[in-house]
């Protein structure tokens, strides 16, 4: 368990002591912040289909991006130890190339219905292993991050949602999903990976820009 001085960095200390919460924060530390997974967080994070993954480049730029699946999609192999696929997406590779270059990760597992949510922050590497991108059927590769620190959150500001659907674009079994709509607007054709050259035609055919973002609107894209 780290204490309060290696958890906390100065700047964060300061405020802490501005605010008169120096000794709620020292508590607060003792009391939720570990530096493994324990059951309750592991049972969470097994039943979770979806997190936020926060990640920041060499310059120290920040990113957040909505990772979704299957229930179970992020596993996790040991207490300090945890993996999740990388699927298809829309070629800028933010958050991948992050974790490449600066390898710190910020992962958001949350549940909106309860609510709850639990927080790991860890050291990340990409491996494109095929026996461990295998375990993910329409994984590219597979980010596997080594725990630094796990702990719940307070859920007093979540607002509660209804779950309605499982998206159309998890992969299946054997790694399929639905083509999606932005891949058939017509300005952006050329500029396809090559496994998806050709492809609007069998699906529809291409669209514009603003049937794209009607599509968006109505929740069809």
């Amino acid at each position: 368990m780290p204490t309060p001085d290696e958890f906390y960095t100065p700047a964060q200390r300061a405020l802490q002591k501005e605010g008169k919460h120096e000794g709620l924060s020292e508590v607060v530390v003792h009391a939720i912040v570990r530096d493994a997974l324990e059951e309750i967080h592991t049972d969470y994070i097994r039943n979770r289909d979806y997190f936020f993954l926060s990640t920041v480049n060499g310059k120290g730029e920040p990113t957040v991006s909505y990772k979704g699946g299957d229930v179970g999609f992020v596993k996790v192999l040991s207490p300090n130890r945890l993996i999740f696929p990388n699927y298809d997406g829309n070629g800028m590779w933010l958050s991948m190339g992050n974790i490449d270059e600066a390898a710190k990760v910020g992962m958001l597992f949350i549940d909106m219905v309860t609510p709850w949510r639990i927080r790991v922050q860890g050291t990340a590497t990409l491996t494109r292993d095929p026996e461990r991108v295998a375990q993910f059927p329409g994984a590219n590769m597979v980010v596997d991050v080594a725990v630094d620190v796990v702990f719940q959150n307070c859920a007093r500001y979540i607002h509660k949602h209804t779950r309605v659907e499982t998206s159309p674009y998890v992969p299946d079994s054997a790694g399929n999903q639905p083509y999606p709509a932005w891949k058939r607007i017509e300005p952006i054709q050329p500029f396809l990976h090559p496994d998806d050259q050709g492809r609007a035609a069998q699906e529809g055919g291409t669209i514009t820009e603003e049937e794209y973002l009607e599509k968006v609107t109505q929740g069809t894209s």
